[in-house]
């Protein structure tokens, strides 16, 4: 089986998602919600009761992070996109420096297994509004 789908009797199917463990929690260290930053500034992500895996790294209890900017996540079986708005820290990072727009945004952590599929259920924080200076 080469990546995440794989067809049987002509179907396409995808992998089984990874279990959280129970608690598994990832939240902002920085910013916090209604925080005014400056337009270049350093993320810090926390995680409790996981481990955290480069992508690419399959391990029991473990995710790398991803940035969701200005956006919701995408279908939860599917792997979370690479672009502008959803930043992949697929080297096991816990801090990454953004530089966004003056305005408003919005910001979410989702945690995604070695093929950047979120887990079952998802392990993600709550969506945090901030506004750029």
């Amino acid at each position: 089986m080469a990546g995440p789908f794989w067809v049987s009797d002509g179907l396409a199917q995808t992998a089984k998602r990874q279990k959280p463990p129970p608690g598994a929690l990832v939240y902002f260290h920085y910013p916090l919600d209604g925080l005014r930053v400056p337009e270049r500034f350093t993320v810090r992500i926390g995680l409790r009761n996981m481990g955290v895996a480069p992508a690419g790294v399959e391990h029991a209890a473990t995710g790398h992070h991803h940035l969701l900017i200005d956006t919701d996540p995408g279908p939860p079986g599917q792997p979370i996109p690479s672009d502008y708005n959803n930043i992949h820290l697929g080297n096991g990072q816990t801090e990454v420096v953004v530089t966004l727009p003056k305005g408003l945004h919005t910001l979410q952590l989702l945690l995604g297994d070695h093929t950047h599929t979120p887990h079952d259920p998802p392990v993600m924080s709550p969506k945090i509004t901030i506004y750029v200076r």
